[in-house]
């Protein structure tokens, strides 16, 4: 099954990450990341071209990103005339590469995060460059950010999309990725980070594909350096026997922006945590109010 073999985490969370130096020269990862070249040493597997969905839960579609069309999984139009609200969820492992999202899967590991979808909220689960069968090359949590982006205005132009209720979501790797996306765009309504790590060089060289003795390189992938940059409420979550030690912890630690929140979540590891949360989430989502706190997350099942 493709999403499981996808969504397996390297789970190398550095101790020595801990104390990093965060002080820099004031600018935004934005302008960090203006007019800077990365340069591409690697390439990772061939997947070939997404699965058509075995069903109607999900069409597969293309969606226009700066480098070229880009594949992705979109729950269909009901066809009611209705605005619904919509969240892009971001898989873990390589998540350049989309699969089969629409099967069951059990409650202990449903990387899908189908109960977003049964609950009535829009889905898009968008592949990115050099995933799948798609132009550009796999550049690690650096362009990939354009592409999330990308993938958001065209979801915000579907005619059954509130425009203005658009979350943005993702595990392991995802969740690494769509904090770089909120540190970079306050487009989204709320963002949903589960089991992401501080810094990219945290993966032992997996999903990395530059030089990672450039430390530009691997600053300008990394999460913990630009946390204040976030404008949207973001909730950064994971089991307590996931990637909190050394990796979410030291975020915690070293974050002053008040649009954060971090929640290690008792009795759970990096997989288990993700049905109980997403089944808050998705709740709130369609109730048109979301928060989180510590006494929604206790004694999850």
């Amino acid at each position: 099954m493709r999403l499981l073999s996808l969504g397996l985490v390297v789970c190398v969370c550095v101790a020595g990450c801990a104390r990093r130096e965060l002080s820099g020269s004031g600018e935004s990862l934005v302008e960090a990341r203006a007019g800077f070249k990365t340069t591409i040493i690697k390439t990772g597997e061939d997947y070939g071209a997404p699965d058509v969905p075995a069903d109607d839960t999900f069409e597969l579609i293309h969606y226009p990103a700066p480098v070229g069309e880009l594949a992705a999984y979109l729950t269909p139009d009901p066809g009611d005339g209705k605005r619904y609200p919509a969240i892009i969820w971001i898989t873990g492992g390589d998540c350049n590469t989309i699969g089969d999202v629409w099967s069951y899967q059990d409650r202990g590991n449903d990387q899908s995060a189908s109960t977003f979808r049964k609950q009535g909220v829009v889905m898009m689960f968008p592949s990115l460059r050099g995933g799948n069968d798609n132009p550009g090359k796999r550049e690690g949590f650096y362009g990939e950010v354009d592409d999330v982006i990308a993938a958001t205005e065209y979801l915000a132009k579907q005619p059954y999309v509130d425009p203005d209720q658009i979350y943005l979501g993702g595990h392991s790797t995802g969740g690494t990725l769509v904090l770089l996306v909120g540190e970079c765009s306050a487009r989204y309504q709320a963002i949903f980070s589960l089991g992401a790590v501080a810094a990219a060089d945290q993966y032992g060289g997996e999903f990395l594909y530059c030089d990672p003795s450039y430390a530009k390189e691997l600053r300008l992938r990394s999460p913990i350096y630009w946390l204040d940059q976030i404008k949207n409420p973001t909730y950064v979550i994971e089991g307590e026997e996931g990637n909190w030690d050394g990796a979410i912890e030291v975020m915690a630690d070293a974050n002053t922006n008040p649009k954060i929140q971090f929640f290690k979540v008792d009795g759970h590891d990096h997989f288990s945590v993700i049905a109980p949360v997403a089944e808050i989430l998705a709740k709130q989502i369609v109730a048109g109010k979301v928060g989180l706190t510590e006494s929604m997350l206790r004694d999850l099942q």
